[in-house]
Parts: C-alpha cells; structure tokens; sequence
C-alpha cells in the first residue's frame, strides 16, 4: 500500500504534540466590586481609592484583587499580573485578612509602579519560559525588562501595551513550546 507524502504529513501532524497552544482570557465568574471599566493605567486619585475600597472586601480570594488568578490557564505557565492598582488593593486586602486595620499604602510608590507580568512554570511542567510579548495591531511589543530564574519570571511592560483601546495577544515562548493568549478589548477594560 503506498501513502503519498501529503497524507503521511498529515497523519504526523495529528500525532505530534503541539508545539503551539491558543488560550482565550476569561475573568473570573461573577460581578467585580467595586466597578471598573478603564483597564490599566497609571494610578490616579480616584483608582487608588477604588483599589483601597476593593482591598477592604477581604475574604479569601476577591475578585477584583484576583482578577488574573486563571487569566490565561494553561498546563505550563501560571500568570500573575503587578499594576499600581492591584498592588494597593492587595496591601490593604492582606492587612484587612488578617484582622488588621486597612493601611494607606504609598500613592509615591503606586506612582513608580509599572505593569509587570509574573509567570511561574505551572507544577510538573518542564517548559521553561524564555519570553513574554505582546502582539496589538500587527505590532509586537517586546517588555522593557525582564528578569529570568528557574520557577519563571518577570516581564515589565508601560502602559501602553495593556490600554484598553483594542484586542491583545500574550505571547508565552517556552523552551518546549509556545502559548499564546488573546485578550479581547472588553476584558482588558476590567483590568486594574
């Protein structure tokens, strides 16, 4: 019997594991409180206390603390993003959790913050991240540091790359393969 090269091809493309993986975003179930619809940005007056306000909830895990918890949920890679706004909420949240009265956490430093996308490899994966990317517009936009270790890490980016104007794609390059994650516009709007 003779296979000719085309379906031999084929029949080895759906044997072999994909070295490519496309993940579409999703926020958690369920409203975020308080409301939010401007994506991330640089802290301002009134997002530092919408991110206070959103601490205080307390509980286990709020959502709008936590928003990022299965953002892009893959087998390899667990991502977990840093904004100025997020880092104020989880001060407060982590002080309120433990029974402790709700700091005011430093608006100077909320102000340096950028947005830093942390990946830890996922456990018993063996692919190793080796970089982070955005593609927005046909344009890829590379982080403005980066730092790598042996459980993952941590790529910065400006603001820009997360505005909420247009769809997103983070690019996840690991040394066995690569995840890609799309970010529609509407959910980038609820990131803090």
């Amino acid at each position: 019997m003779r296979i000719s090269a085309l379906a031999l091809l084929g029949v080895l493309c759906l044997q072999a594991p994909s070295l490519r993986a496309q993940i579409k975003a999703q926020l958690p179930n369920g409203p975020m409180t308080p409301a939010w619809d401007t994506g991330i940005q640089p802290i301002s007056r009134d997002s530092y206390w919408n991110a206070v306000a959103c601490g205080k909830q307390g509980g286990a895990r709020p959502p709008c603390v936590f928003y990022d918890a299965d953002l892009c949920k893959n087998d390899d890679f667990t991502l977990a993003l840093y904004t100025p706004y997020k880092s104020v909420a989880y001060e407060v949240w982590r002080a309120v959790r433990n029974h402790q009265p709700a700091p005011t956490p430093s608006y100077t430093e909320a102000q340096r913050t950028r947005v830093t996308i942390g990946v830890t490899r996922a456990p018993g994966s063996k692919n190793a991240i080796t970089s982070v990317t955005i593609r927005r517009d046909g344009r890829t936009i590379k982080p403005a540091a980066q730092a790598l270790d042996e459980p993952g890490g941590t790529f910065t980016f400006d603001f820009a790359a997360f505005a909420p104007t247009g769809d997103i794609t983070i690019e996840l390059a690991g040394r066995l393969r690569t995840h890609t994650c799309s970010i529609e516009q509407p959910v980038l709007t609820m990131f803090r």
